[in-house]
């Protein structure tokens, strides 16, 4: 039974819906976790600008005819740059959850705005103002303090309840489809490409919590038990339907606001997974909550304010649209 338990297996009787076999090192691991969030941060920013490049030259999106919609993507060159990229990034993601707590690491990428303004500033031509700038330090300042009040944590946090999971993901599913059907619900036209950015974000966040239950479930079940889950249908969908969501926000949208709102929205919804269904750890005393609630506060307001930095070029295929030039 000793030999069990040092391999990071449950003993009956405990709580924890699924076991795991732990790093030796917890603190190892927990740093090892943020270093592939941050490099996700980084790959993630990067597809999402070559997506938004070849999005612009393929046909519309058009839900109703998936594929044609999937050929015309796929054929632009810098579209399948940006996917093979997105794929690299979602592998660190895959291996940033399975080490660290889930809210841990939606926190670290949530420091990818300022990543984002960066890359856009210096490699794709856009202008970053004053007041994104502000939204960077804001940013920094937010991140800075969770790091201080995150307390001490042991695992990954791969246990949860599947009726909260459940409840949950609806949830979750029902805003993204409140989202795409805007502008069919009385939404202004021209936030089309805002609210299917929020849509993707969300979706993308269905798809986060899924992969997540998943590491836990390889954990203990194996890649049968991987099969056979109802999570990884559920994630398939919700990043099949973000898959599309999102590259038609980049067509109707301006890249560096729909970028930054697709994560965002994912970042939230996947935090608040991440301690309403997981059971990722908060401050124990009401110092500690304070100011971890202000930090959550200043890196959304920091995601509104960096936003909407506008072009200093056109895009080689044509001007800017008018929508596009107001948002």
């Amino acid at each position: 039974m000793r030999a069990a338990l040092s391999m990071g297996e449950v003993p009956p009787g405990s709580t924890c819906t699924h076991r795991r076999l732990l790093p030796a090192d917890p603190l190892m691991s927990l740093q090892l976790g943020i270093l592939l969030a941050l490099l996700c941060a980084f790959a993630s920013n990067l597809a999402f600008l070559y997506k938004h490049r070849g999005a612009s030259s393929a046909c519309d999106v058009d839900i109703r005819h998936p594929f044609r919609t999937a050929r015309s993507l796929w054929s632009q060159r810098w579209f399948a740059i940006g996917m093979f990229v997105g794929l690299i990034a979602w592998i660190l993601h895959v291996g940033a959850m399975s080490l660290a707590p889930l809210s841990v690491v939606q926190v670290v990428l949530s420091g990818g705005l300022v990543l984002l303004a960066v890359m856009a500033d210096r490699l794709f031509g856009f202008k970053v103002g004053k007041r994104q700038w502000w939204g960077l330090g804001m940013t920094f300042v937010g991140l800075a303090l969770l790091a201080l009040t995150l307390p001490s944590s042991h695992g990954a946090h791969s246990g949860f309840s599947v009726p909260a999971m459940a409840a949950f993901q609806t949830g979750l599913l029902g805003l993204g489809v409140l989202f795409i059907m805007g502008p069919r619900l009385g939404g202004r036209a021209e936030h089309h490409g805002v609210m299917l950015a929020a849509a993707a974000g969300v979706l993308f966040g269905v798809c986060n919590l899924g992969v997540k239950a998943l590491t836990g479930i390889v954990g203990e079940s194996g890649v049968l038990g991987l099969a056979l889950s109802p999570w990884l249908w559920v994630a398939l969908v919700g990043s099949a339907t973000a898959f599309y969501a999102s590259a038609r926000s980049l067509q109707v949208g301006e890249a560096v606001a729909v970028i930054a709102i697709t994560g965002t929205a994912a970042n939230i919804a996947t935090i608040a997974g991440g301690i309403i269904v997981f059971g990722d750890p908060l401050p124990g005393d009401t110092l500690g909550i304070v100011v971890q609630a202000i930090a959550f506060v200043l890196v959304i307001v920091a995601s509104a304010l960096t936003p909407a930095p506008m072009r200093a070029a056109a895009r080689a295929s044509g001007a800017s649209t008018p929508a596009a030039a107001s948002a």
